[in-house]
């Protein structure tokens, strides 16, 4: 099976997931996304993806695109997370759905994988 595959185990599939990394995780921002970031220690395991993307973004076909993207570039750099977390990643009101590229998310996302790295999990105090 390829390293390259993004399968259930890397996602975020329940409300009561989304609400603890609401709650407790850790919230970073660039340009256009929101990030909300819950670590659970280093070590293999690898990254939980969740993505939130309002109505307000546009139509099926527009929020479908920016999901896919940003799949698309978690789904490649996912050997660069160096911890086991959860993420969940918001568009702002900036973005323009129909006009984001994998050139855009990599260049405001690829920063923010350092900065997860660093981030204490969540039973460790700063």
């Amino acid at each position: 099976m390829s390293r390259l595959i993004w399968t259930k185990e890397h996602k975020l599939l329940r409300k009561p997931e989304f609400d603890l990394c609401y709650e407790q995780g850790k919230k970073l921002f660039t340009r256009s996304f929101i990030l909300f970031v819950l670590c659970h220690g280093s070590g293999p395991g690898g990254v939980r993806l969740g993505l939130t993307v309002s109505r307000k973004k546009g139509p099926a076909v527009v929020r479908n695109r920016i999901k896919r993207v940003l799949r698309s570039f978690f789904r490649l750099n996912q050997d660069n997370f160096q911890v086991r977390a959860d993420i969940i990643i918001v568009p702002k009101r900036v973005l323009n759905g129909k006009t984001v590229d994998y050139s855009l998310v990599e260049k405001e996302l690829l920063p923010m994988i350092g900065k997860v790295n660093n981030l204490p999990s969540a039973g460790e105090k700063q």
